[in-house]
Parts: C-alpha cells; structure tokens; sequence
C-alpha cells in the first residue's frame, strides 16, 4: 500500500514528467535534449539539488565543465553538507583554472575526506614550492615582468592576497598597457583593507580601451556612477588611460564645464594625435568659443588624415562649411551590428540573461530571416523563460531547416514541450503489486487529464482511477482503502508545485465491479490533500553511483474513509548502482509511517526494512520494478490481528504523459 503513494505522489508531482523526459535523453544520449529538460526542471523548482545536480552531470557528457561548474556551486549553496556534491565542486574548480576555490575547499573538507586531503596536499604542495621558486627568481632579476605575475598568481591561489596585491601591482607599473593586470590589482587591494584603491583601479579598467578587461570590470563596479574626483584620482593612477580621460572630458561636457572638457580633451589630443573623435571633439571646443584659427587647424589636419570615419569627416565638414562627399553606401555597418548582436546573445544565454538574450537573437532574425540555427536558439530562449507556446512556434520553424542537426533538434524539442505546453496534457501510470501479507494481488491506476487554462493559477483536472485486487474478498480481514474494488470517477483542480509541494482537490463517484454486501455498487467519492517530495544524492537516473535519501510526505481527506484525514510518510535511504546507459540498481532501506485523525486500527502503524528497485535497458523508460521485504508494528491495539506483522512485496510502476 505504501507503493501507491510513492506513485501518487510522483503523479501528483508536475516535476516527474519534465524528468522523466529528461533522463530518458540522457540514457540515449541526446545530451542536449537532457539539459534542456533538466534546466525546465531547474527552473520549476530552482531549490531542488538533487535536479541541479543531475543537470552538472548531463553538462559533463557534452564537455561544458564550466556550466557543470556552476550548477555544483549552486547545489553546494543549497545542501551544504552534501561532501560528495562539494567534492564534485573542488575537482571542477580545480579542472577549469579556480585553483584557489579548489584548494580552499578541498581544505575545508579534508577532515571528512581521504580523497580531499590527498587532493589538498596535490595542490598547496605545488603552489607553496612554485612561490619560493618565483621569488628566488625576483631576488635574481627584480624587474623580471613575467616572475611578478606568475608570484602573484601563485599567492592568490594560496590565499595570500598581501604578496598578490605587492606583485600583480609590480607587474601591471611595468607593462600599464596590460589593464588585465590591472583588474587583478584591484581584486588583491579589496582583500587587503585597501577598498578605495580598489575602486580607482575598477574605474580606470573599465574605461580602458581593451573590450574584453572593461567588460570584465564593470559589474563589479558600485551601481551609482563615478564622481569627478574618483576620475581624476583613477588617471592619476593610470594617466595613459586614454579611455578614461576621454569619459571624463565628456562627463564636464554633460555638466557644462567647457574649460575643463577642452582641457582634457588638449591632453588626450596630446597623448594620441591619432585619436580622431577626441581631435574633432575638440575643434569642436573652439569653434563653440569662437577660437576659429586653432578649431580650423585642428580640423583640416583631421579631413587630411588617411584613416578618418566617414561619418566623423561628414560631421567635421558640415562644421566647417563644406560640402559632403557622395558615397555608395556600405553594407558593413549592418554586418557588423548583426554580428555584434549575434555575439551578444550568446554572451546573454551563456550567463542565464534570458531576456537579454532574446531581444538580440530578435535583431539578428530580422536581419537575417532564414537563420534557422537562430530560429531554434529563439525557441530554446523562450523554453528557458517558460514561454511555452512561443518556444514551440520557433521550434516548428526551426524543423523545416535543410540542416539535419538543427531540424533533428527542434522536432525533439516540439516533442519533449508539447504535453508541458499544451492547453491539454494527459497522464496514464499504472502500479500492480504482490503483498505476502495478504496473499494477495493489487493493482492501482489512473488516467488524469489536465486542463492549463490562462490566468488561472489553479489546474482542473478529470479523472479515472482503478482500486481493485485478485482475490476481491477473502478470510482475512484487509484495509478498504488498499482494495476499493471500484472505478472512481471523478475531476478536481491541483496547484502547480511550488519546491516539492502542491495541493489538490477532488469529488468524483466510486463504482464497483462488485457487487458488494457491504456497501452500494456506486457511492459520492471527495478527496484532497497536500504532498511534498523531495530527494538529494545519487537518485535513479544519476550516471554516477553514491547514496542517495528521499522522502514522499503526503496528508489527504477521503470521504470514503468515514471522512478521515490520513498522514503518511515515506522515506528511503541507499545506495544507486546505475550499470549501463538504461539500468540501474538501487539498494535501500524504507522507514514508513501513517496515521489518521479517527485513529482507525489499520490505518496506524510503522513499518521498515530493506528493498530494491530496479530499471532495466528492456523496460519502456517510464516503468520501474521494486521488491520490499518489510517489519512492521501498528501502533494502536489491534482487536483483530497480532499487532506485529511482516510484508513481502513485490511490484512494478509505469507512467507516461503525453
């Protein structure tokens, strides 16, 4: 009996089918079909480790170490005393260059690990003789540039920010131009006590001519913007910053100081005669105070310059007075925007900026309508920001591309979203089972059809459920609700699940096949309740084996039962022992309890013992097969049975939801 509600709360559970889904991609091995699941899953349930964790390891299978990285980091957030997934964490970090982490990790965990200490003492060992070794090198050659950055590098890795901070600012005074230096500065100042240099350094290499170090460099800044001190403070640290000079000459622009706009754009002129917008920028300047000679000079070396923009020669003309040059006019632009766009939009998903990602993947299929890659990233984008039934327009689209990969793809994806998508979605799961203790054979299911109606958080639902066994009656007095021996028929509404919990509501009418002396063929049926599942480790499906624990709690009222209110849980603990790309085994141990408010003699006992379940290559993906071997003790004095009691049981679950 305790098997049904393992399947009603899997059914129940509106994470089960995105799952199932999900694992079933992996043991074929569309990987990316799985991680697309698994982040579906991720999303509907965001706390849930043991998903994000499932969803590290499908990321593995494609190589993408980093994004496997992230998903670790996160289950170690949310079960921090999970060793295995931080293990997981410290070895990624270690794989993908974060050696610090790796090492401040393995560190903190060496006391429960053999395996981290071993690791531990694999990464200091190095780190601590490679120091010594560097600043033997510097005591021989100070002005060595490369024996600075390697130091400093060494010491961040160990955690010594003092030496790092001393030699990541020695090598960046050397070689200014190598901002990225300077980045690393700041980080070494801010852990140092020294906050306000570091924030100078971020200002300067934000504004520094090298894309990829000011991109880096800005989200770490504070949201306000720089005040004019802190920009004369950041060029006094880096005073060939021209990037910087020039956002301050526009900054007095903005406040209205002139003098001090031309000033510094004088300087940056000085610095980099070839720096053409600050050159016509400034001959600006003077034309707007009336300084026609030294604007004219200015301006006319600039129309000489070989290597002048177009549209900058346009402008410098119009303000002298001349007449603009014809040209045909180039495609570039637009090329380089739609890359840029293209670009972008990759840079956006990677980092989880949906929204930002799909208002660039719009602009690059405007431009280019026939982007079928494009068109199927769109739909992936809408999946992500659970719009569904955008996702699957862009996927129809997407499966008329001549490319097979692409069109493979997207039929795949139309297919795994549209039961989750649909105004519709339709649920069969069926669980017959074998109990010794009552000698008997019983079988459960239930068809369930479920109606997502727009902007109504509640789902309805109709169903047909099946309550019956072998033997229909017999000596032995049993539990009714373990064999109703009737088809219920019924509809209800259920709430989304909200991190492993939901609720639902049902009135329906309960008929027999038969014809029993004990109560009416068809009698009213009205239940409800609320189920929680949650479970970390290596679950069923995990590619790995290692422990797992899960728990399924559940409260429900059923009419049927003198309008009683049951509580009832579950709770495994064991080991998985997957074997192959569509088995696994797992080994566990049950501790069950139930109870009801009537304190109704059969529905008050514990039970536990040992049991495994079992997934097989042969079996459709959605079916399982268990076997329990059982002691239990009712809990309230039996009048007609011993109150002790064993229970072998032997079963079989299948779900599918289309």
């Amino acid at each position: 009996m305790f098997e049904l509600a393992v399947g009603l709360l899997l059914l129940a559970d509106a994470l089960a089918p995105v799952l199932n889904e999900a694992f079933e991609h992996l043991r074929s091995g569309r990987y990316d079909a799985a991680i697309m699941g698994f982040r579906r899953a991720v999303q509907m349930d965001p706390d849930r480790a043991d998903i994000r964790r499932n969803l590290g390891y499908a990321l593995l299978k494609t190589g993408e170490t980093v994004a496997a990285r992230e998903e670790f980091a996160e289950v170690v957030r949310l079960a921090p005393s999970d060793t295995q997934a931080a293990l997981e964490y410290a070895f990624l970090c270690n794989e993908t260059g974060e050696v610090r982490q790796a090492r401040l990790l393995f560190l903190s965990l060496r006391g429960a690990s053999p395996e981290a200490a071993r690791a531990f003492e694999a990464i200091d060992g190095p780190l601590a003789a490679g120091i010594a070794r560097w600043k033997a090198a510097l005591q021989a050659d100070p002005g060595n540039f490369s024996a600075h950055v390697e130091l400093a590098r060494l010491a961040e890795s160990r955690d010594d920010w003092a030496l790092a901070a001393e030699h990541y600012e020695s090598a960046w005074r050397r070689k200014p131009a190598r901002r990225d230096l300077l980045l690393d500065t700041a980080r070494a100042w801010a852990r140092t006590g020294r906050g306000g240099d570091s924030l100078l350094a971020l200002i300067a290499a934000s504004r520094c001519d090298d894309a990829r170090t000011a991109e880096r460099a800005r989200p770490l800044l504070p949201r306000r913007y720089p005040y004019v001190y802190e920009f004369r403070q950041a060029i006094a640290l880096d005073p060939d910053n021209l990037g910087l000079r020039r956002e301050l000459a526009y900054l007095h622009l903005e406040m209205g100081n002139a003098a001090e706009a031309e000033s510094t754009f004088e300087e940056i002129v000085r610095r980099a005669p070839a720096d053409h917008l600050s050159v016509a920028q400034l001959g600006f300047l003077r034309l707007q105070r009336k300084d026609i000679v030294g604007a004219r000079e200015l301006l006319e070396r600039l129309l000489a310059a070989p290597d002048v923009e177009e549209d900058l020669a346009d402008r410098v003309r119009s303000a002298l007075g001349l007449p603009k040059l014809l040209r045909r006019r180039s495609d570039s632009a637009r090329k380089d925007a739609v890359s840029e766009a293209r670009l972008m939009a990759k840079k956006s998903y990677d980092a989880g900026y949906f929204p930002d990602a799909l208002k660039y993947l719009r602009v690059v299929h405007e431009n280019d309508p026939l982007d079928f890659a494009t068109i199927l990233q769109l739909g992936r984008t809408h999946n992500m920001l659970r719009q569904d039934r955008e996702a699957l327009k862009w996927f129809e689209m997407a499966r008329h591309s001549p490319d097979p990969s692409i069109s493979g793809e997207a039929v795949q994806a139309r297919r795994n979203l549209a039961p989750q998508s649909g105004a519709v979605r339709t649920t069969v799961w069926t669980m017959p089972f074998y109990s010794s203790r009552w000698r008997n054979a019983f079988n459960y299911g239930q068809v369930k059809t479920e109606f997502r109606l727009a902007g109504i958080p509640l789902r309805p639902y109709a169903s047909l459920r099946f309550i019956g066994d072998v033997r229909g009656r017999g000596n032995q007095p049993y539990p009714q609700y373990l064999s109703e021996t009737a088809f219920l028929i019924g509809g209800g509404v259920a709430t989304p699940v909200w991190r492993g919990l939901m609720g639902w509501a049902e009135a329906g009418v309960a008929v027999s096949y038969l014809d029993r002396s004990d109560q009416a063929r068809t009698l009213p049926d009205y239940r409800g309740g609320a189920s929680f599942s949650y479970g970390f480790g290596r679950l069923l499906g995990s590619r790995k084996p290692g422990l797992f624990a899960e728990t399924h709690d559940d409260a429900i009222f059923v009419s049927r039962f003198a309008n009683s209110l049951l509580f009832y849980t579950q709770n495994k603990v064991g080991v998985t022992i997957p074997a192959g790309e569509r088995a696994a085994l797992q080994l566990v141990w049950n501790g069950n309890l139930t109870t009801d408010t009537r304190r109704q003699e059969w529905a008050n006992f514990v039970e536990t013992g040992p049991g495994l379940r079992l997934r097989l290559p042969g079996l459709p993906p959605g079916m399982l097969l268990s076997a329990d071997l059982l002691r239990g003790l009712y809990t309230i004095p039996q009048s007609s049975r011993p109150p002790r009691f064993r229970d072998l049981r032997f079963g079989a679950w299948y779900g599918h939801t289309r």
